[in-house]
């Protein structure tokens, strides 16, 4: 795809929309991780550098409505410190107070905005809440890779009203990314995590593309009983039990052969099983470590999203962890993906050993399989606002 990005449009000195996904976990109140915070440092760096007015918009949870526990202030706090400037906040996203506030910072200073999904106009899309954003500025740069699958009004709708362009962290997604596009030959698609119903899309397009489909965590539980593997409570997800019955009998997709069984998700202790028959599967065991290693190691070209087991125990985290270490020691193309599966990477410190780490989830699973919303909204963008002034 073609679209404007930092290096070929003049910022300097102007009022930028700055949309970032600071959606960061958050334990007792506080970030657990910040990961995705650091990834947007580059581009407002460059954009301070510029001396632009910087508005930074973003989301953080699902609130239904306004949640004082789901507020934007902890992480300008964060950005703050990261910075070693001072972010100022707003407790809204529009109204004469905000546009009083733009008004009054000065080059190189930040502004950031209240949670957008506070709004219910963001996730509809809203013609006249996109309107409203984009009027508070004179450049919308888009940088939130992670929500360019969504069709949410600062996502797809900003680019209708106002000159748009990337930002450094979604220019080198999309160009990490496209290197699965066309994968050097055997290509190895490993999927975790619980959402199948995300999932089915992606791996009815990765059974043309790719060699093998390894698949694992809870969505895995749906696969074996289609199969009439006993599962015992483990996770389905009946809804979709008759897709995944028309494909498990592809050759191409391998299923974990056994686990470690739990009462639930909070278990103090599991017993390894070959088949789950009463309690819950929470993670995968030493065979199916072994099998996927096995596979893995003959790939050129390597893609992992989402975890193997209940990465929030320790107990259950054994097969991830293994598995990220295990990638990390190999050679070829090897990306990941994922909130989870970037945790779990930075927590051993093993990000610099892989080819790249995406920010995204679902975001680069669709960017594997068709064009993002997002990005077609900032090529649209190019051809309709013009020049670089």
């Amino acid at each position: 795809m073609k679209f404007k990005n930092l290096q070929n449009v003049n910022v300097k000195g102007k009022i930028i929309l700055l949309r970032t996904d600071y959606n960061v976990p958050l334990k007792d109140g506080k970030i657990a991780d910040d990961f995705k915070i650091r990834a947007s440092l580059k581009t407002i760096k460059f954009l301070m550098k510029e001396k632009c007015r910087i508005v930074i918009a973003s989301h953080l949870g699902r609130p239904l409505g306004l949640d004082n526990d789901l507020r934007m202030r902890p992480i300008a706090e964060r950005l703050a410190k990261l910075l070693k400037k001072k972010v100022q906040y707003a407790k809204e996203y529009i109204g004469p107070s905000v546009k009083t506030k733009i008004h009054k910072l000065k080059p190189g200073e930040i502004l950031m905005l209240e949670n957008l999904r506070f709004y219910r106009e963001e996730e509809e899309n809203d013609k006249r809440f996109a309107k409203k954003l984009a009027s508070l500025c004179n450049i919308f740069v888009q940088d939130a890779f992670a929500v360019c699958h969504r069709k949410h009004a600062s996502v797809v709708g900003v680019p209708k009203y106002v000159k748009s362009i990337a930002g450094f962290l979604v220019e080198e997604e999309v160009k990490e990314l496209s290197k699965l596009l066309k994968p050097k030959k055997p290509y190895v698609v490993l999927l975790g995590g619980a959402k199948i119903g995300t999932k089915l899309k992606f791996i009815k397009e990765m059974l043309k593309k790719a060699d093998k489909l390894l698949i694992a965590g809870a969505m895995a539980f749906t696969f074996l009983k289609a199969k009439k593997i006993p599962v015992g409570k483990s996770l389905v997800n009946e809804k979709f039990l008759k897709e995944a019955k028309k494909l498990v009998s592809n050759k191409k997709i391998i299923l974990p052969v056994d686990f470690l069984e739990g009462v639930d998700i909070n278990a103090e202790s599991a017993e390894s099983v070959d088949v789950v028959k009463k309690g819950m599967g929470l993670d995968v065991g030493r065979k199916t470590i072994d099998l996927f290693e096995k596979e893995l190691k003959k790939a050129k070209s390597v893609f992992w999203n989402g975890p193997l087991g209940c990465v929030e125990n320790k107990i259950f985290a054994k097969g991830t962890i293994e598995t990220a270490k295990f990638l990390a020691k190999m050679k070829g193309l090897r990306i990941a993906g994922g909130g989870d599966t970037a945790a779990v990477i930075d927590k051993l410190d093993l990000r610099k050993k892989f080819t790249f780490v995406s920010t995204g989830g679902g975001a680069s699973l669709e960017f594997l399989v068709s064009d993002l919303p997002g990005l077609k909204a900032l090529e649209e963008n190019m051809k309709k606002f013009k020049g670089n002034k």
